[in-house]
């Protein structure tokens, strides 16, 4: 159980999942490791379907222990949208920044900027056995986009009980708080009562 797979070709997320494992037991390898591999799509209507295709497709290829996640932004003013549609979402709008003038102009014109981040982590141990853990931050949608930090939409979003947003936060700084921080400690502490 000592070797895990974090199914991901994701430069960023792997970077934030590898701080948190360090110094952990752990000996965690990502899709970076086995170049060759296929993402399955995904498919599923929600977080955990996504992140379940993927952590069931990786234990089949390697017959490891392997987690993934799937993680958005869900933005009151859009309906909870883009959600797992996320990372398309841009691609629809014609890139990051013209996505996030649409983000903005539509908190604006519904004086609503409410949004949360949501992760979905599946862990796969065998076939019949995927374990989930989630992790949600509440936050606002910010005025501009602020930082260089993060990717995606981190540069609009401000944590509730922060000023910063996850743009403008060190890997650090955002692996304290984060919805990808909330599932992994999750993830963590049931892997170290598996293995005693």
């Amino acid at each position: 159980m000592k070797k895990i797979i974090f199914f991901s070709h994701n430069k960023n997320k792997i970077e934030e999942v590898l701080k948190l494992f360090h110094r952990s037991s752990f000996n965690i390898l990502s899709l970076n490791n086995f170049p060759n591999i296929k993402e399955p799509k995904e498919i599923g209507s929600s977080f955990e379907e996504n992140a379940r295709i993927k952590s069931s497709y990786g234990f089949n290829n390697f017959n490891v222990p392997c987690f993934a996640d799937d993680s958005g932004i869900c933005i009151s003013a859009l309906k909870n949208l883009p959600g797992i549609k996320s990372k398309r979402f841009i691609k629809e709008n014609g890139g990051i920044d013209k996505t996030f003038r649409l983000i903005l102009d539509k908190t604006r014109k519904h004086l609503d900027n409410k949004a949360y981040f949501k992760t979905s982590i599946s862990l796969t141990i065998n076939n019949n056995n995927n374990v989930f853990f989630n992790g949600i931050v509440k936050g606002i949608i910010a005025k501009t986009p602020r930082g260089k930090f993060g990717f995606l939409y981190d540069p609009i979003f401000i944590p509730n009980g922060h000023e910063k947003t996850y743009g403008e936060m060190t890997l650090e700084e955002k692996n304290k708080i984060s919805n990808r921080s909330i599932a992994i400690q999750k993830l963590k502490k049931y892997l170290l009562q598996l293995v005693g």
